[in-house]
C-alpha cells in the first residue's frame, strides 16, 4: 500500500496538480507585513518542511478505511470540504498534495510558513482563521469551491483547544452545498510535539500509517442556527469517533 496516495493524488484532473493559484482561482496574498528577517525565517522554515514532508511521506506505508465514503462525497458533485486535526497537518499534506485543494491558514508567522510548504505541494492558500481574516478566507474558500476546487480546515487551529471543531466547515457547507468530509490520519511510529497545543505528530520514516474517512455531512442551505449547531455537533462527533479508530489501530501496531 506504499502507493496508494500517490495513486489517488493521480486522480486528479491536470488542472486541479497546478495548485488553485496557478489554475486562475484568486487567492490574496498575506496582509500581514513581516521583517526581511522574518522574511527570511520563513523562507528556510518553508524549504525544509517541504522536503521533510517530500522526503518522510514517500516513505510511509498506508492503509485506509472508508474510502468509499469519499467516493459518495465526489459522487455528490458539489465539492468537498476536508476537516481534519491541526495535529495531522505533516501527514494530511502528503496524503491529499497535487489536488489543489485551498486550505485556510493563519497569518501569523507560522500559519505563512505552513501555508508556503502545502503550496509547493499543490495546495492553495487562503489566509484567515477564527481569531483574524475569517470571513474574507470562507469567500475565498467559497469561490474556489464553485470554481471545481475542493477545500479543506484544520477544524481545531489555529490555537486549539486541541480536538474542539470550530464552525468553519458548517458555514462553508451551508454557503456552498460542499459535503463535510471528515477524516483523520493515525501513524504508527511518530515524533509527537509534546509543548505544542496541538501536539503536532511527525512520523517517523517508513512507518505504517491509516486514513479514516466518516460518511459525509451535507449542510443545508436553509439551515437555521439550531439545525447548524446540531450539525457541528455531528462534525465534532464523527471527528472523536475517527480519532478513537485512529487511536485503537496504533495501539495494535
Amino acid at each position: 500500500m506504499a502507493d496508494m496516495p500517490q495513486k489517488f493524488a493521480g486522480t486528479a484532473s491536470a488542472r486541479a496538480e497546478l495548485g488553485a493559484r496557478d489554475a486562475g482561482v484568486k487567492l490574496d496574498r498575506n496582509p500581514r507585513e513581516f521583517t526581511p528577517w522574518q522574511r527570511l525565517q520563513i523562507s528556510v522554515a518553508a524549504w525544509v518542511g517541504y522536503l521533510a514532508v517530500l522526503v518522510v511521506g514517500r516513505t510511509l506505508r498506508w492503509q485506509s478505511e472508508g474510502w468509499e465514503n469519499w467516493e459518495a462525497a465526489k459522487q455528490a458533485g458539489k465539492g468537498l470540504i476536508y476537516t481534519f486535526w491541526h495535529r495531522e497537518i505533516f501527514s494530511a499534506t502528503w496524503f491529499w498534495r497535487k489536488r489543489g485543494i485551498v486550505v485556510m491558514t493563519s497569518q501569523n508567522f507560522d500559519g505563512e510558513y505552513i501555508a508556503r510548504i502545502i503550496q509547493m505541494h499543490g495546495y492553495g492558500a487562503a489566509r484567515g482563521s477564527s481569531s483574524r481574516g475569517a470571513m474574507r478566507a470562507l469567500a475565498e474558500m467559497a469561490r474556489s469551491l464553485r470554481s471545481g476546487f475542493d477545500a479543506a480546515f484544520t477544524i481545531d487551529g489555529p490555537r486549539g483547544p486541541r480536538f474542539v471543531a470550530k464552525r468553519g466547515s458548517v458555514l462553508l457547507g451551508r454557503n456552498t452545498g460542499a459535503a463535510i468530509l471528515c477524516f483523520h490520519i493515525a501513524v504508527a511510529k511518530a515524533y509527537v510535539f509534546r509543548k505544542s497545543w496541538d501536539q503536532t505528530q511527525i512520523p517517523y520514516p517508513f512507518s505504517r500509517a491509516a486514513i479514516f474517512i466518516a460518511p459525509p455531512i451535507f449542510v443545508p442551505a436553509e439551515a437555521s442556527p439550531d439545525q447548524q449547531d446540531r450539525i457541528q455537533q455531528e462534525v465534532q462527533a464523527a471527528l472523536d469517533q475517527l480519532r478513537r479508530r485512529g487511536e485503537a489501530w496504533a495501539a495494535a501496531q
